[in-house]
C-alpha cells in the first residue's frame, strides 16, 4: 500500500535491534515517515538520506524494512548499566535484543518492565535506546555488632592486647581447681614469713586486690590474689631466680610478696602500699592520685582488723 507522509498511524510495525549502530522497522499498513521519525527519535530527512528513499520519503511501503539510527552497541563484556536510582538500572539496548530477552535476563515479567518504561506489547526498542530495569533492592546486611571490650579498670583505658591476654588467663582459671580464701590466707601468711615481709600487710593488700582470690584478673592483666601484673611477676623472678607462673597459686603469692618486700625497704609503710598500687616512682613523681590515696586508707584499715584478729574468709 503507497502511504503518504501525513497519512495517520493504524497499526505499528516489528523492530529487532539490528547491526550496531543501527535497527530495523518493518513498515505496517497506516505508516508514515513523520510518525516513524516522531517515534524513534531521528528526523524524515535522516531516514530518507538513511534508505535512500526516491521522493523525499513521500512514498513508503506495507513490509517495506527501514534502517533506523541507534547508538552503537556496547561492547557484549561491557557491564549493562548503571545504577540510577534504587531499585533500576539503566539498560542500554545491543544488537538482537528484545523486550522478552531483557525481561528474563533481568527476572522480572514483561509487563512490568514495559509499565516501568511506559512502554506498549506494541512498542518497539532499537540499538542505543536506553531501558529503565527494576533490579531487586538487597537487604542490607546487618551491621556486624561491635563487641566492645571492658578496658577500663579503675579510671584508666588498657590496650587491646592487655585486655586480650587478661581474658585468656581469665578463662584458663576458670577451668582450674584453686585453693579456697582460707587456703589462701594461710599460703599468703607462709610466703610473707618465709620473705619477712608482715603476714598481715601482705594478707591486708591481697583482700583489698582480690578478696584472697586467685581466680580474678583485671582488664589491665594483674592475676590472681595478689593481682600481679606480668612486668612485675618477671622483675619477681628475676630476684627468685627462677620463673615464676602467676596463674599459680604459690608463684603468684611469691611474686605478691616479694614486691612488698622491695617496697617496705624501699619507703615508709602508706608510700609502700600506695607504691603497690600506682607504682613507687611515680608515687614519688606525682604524689597520690585520689584513687590511690583511698587505697592505701582501705589496706591500713584492712591490716588493723586483721591484726586485731579479724577474719573475713570465716
Amino acid at each position: 500500500m503507497l502511504t503518504g507522509i501525513a497519512v495517520p498511524v493504524l497499526a505499528a510495525g516489528v523492530i529487532t535491534a539490528g547491526s550496531p549502530g543501527f535497527g530495523h522497522y518493518k513498515v505496517k499498513n497506516g505508516d508514515t515517515l513523520s510518525h516513524i521519525a516522531a517515534r524513534y527519535g531521528t528526523t524524515v530527512k535522516t531516514l530518507v538520506e538513511l534508505n535512500n528513499l526516491p521522493g523525499n520519503g513521500n512514498a513508503i511501503y506495507a513490509g517495506e524494512l527501514l534502517t533506523l539510527p541507534g547508538m552503537p552497541a556496547r561492547p557484549k563484556q561491557a557491564p549493562p548499566a548503571k545504577r540510577q536510582q534504587p531499585g533500576r538500572i539503566t539498560y542500554i539496548v545491543k544488537s538482537g535484543d528484545t523486550i522478552g530477552e531483557i525481561a528474563k535476563r533481568y527476572h522480572v515479567s514483561q509487563g512490568y518492565l514495559l509499565s516501568v518504561n511506559g512502554l506498549k506489547r506494541t512498542s518497539h526498542i532499537f540499538i542505543g535506546k536506553p531501558l529503565q530495569v527494576p533490579v531487586p533492592i538487597p537487604k542490607p546486611k546487618p551491621a556486624p555488632k561491635k563487641t566492645t571490650k571492658n578496658n577500663t579498670f579503675a579510671g584508666r583505658t588498657y590496650a587491646d592486647h592487655i585486655v586480650s591476654q587478661a581474658d585468656k588467663n581469665r578463662a584458663i582459671l576458670k577451668n582450674r581447681k584453686l585453693p579456697t580464701r582460707s587456703q589462701m590466707r594461710s599460703l599468703i601468711s607462709s610466703v610473707a614469713k618465709k620473705y619477712g615481709v608482715d603476714p598481715e600487710l601482705a594478707l591486708a593488700v591481697s583482700w583489698q586486690e582480690s578478696g584472697w582470690k586467685q581466680r580474678v584478673v583485671s582488664p589491665a592483666n594483674a592475676v590472681g590474689a595478689m593481682q600481679v601484673i606480668p612486668s612485675t611477676g618477671r622483675f619477681a623472678s628475676s630476684i627468685v631466680g627462677r620463673d615464676l607462673n602467676l596463674l599459680k597459686p604459690l608463684d603468684n603469692v611469691i611474686a605478691g610478696v616479694v614486691l612488698l618486700d622491695r617496697l617496705t625497704a624501699a619507703a615508709k609503710l602508706d608510700l609502700a602500699v600506695a607504691g603497690y598500687y600506682q607504682g613507687l616512682g611515680g608515687v614519688r613523681r606525682n604524689g597520690m592520685y585520689p584513687d590511690t590515696k583511698l587505697y592505701v586508707k582501705n589496706v591500713l584499715r584492712i591490716k588493723a582488723q586483721l591484726e586485731s584478729g579479724w577474719n573475713p574468709a570465716r
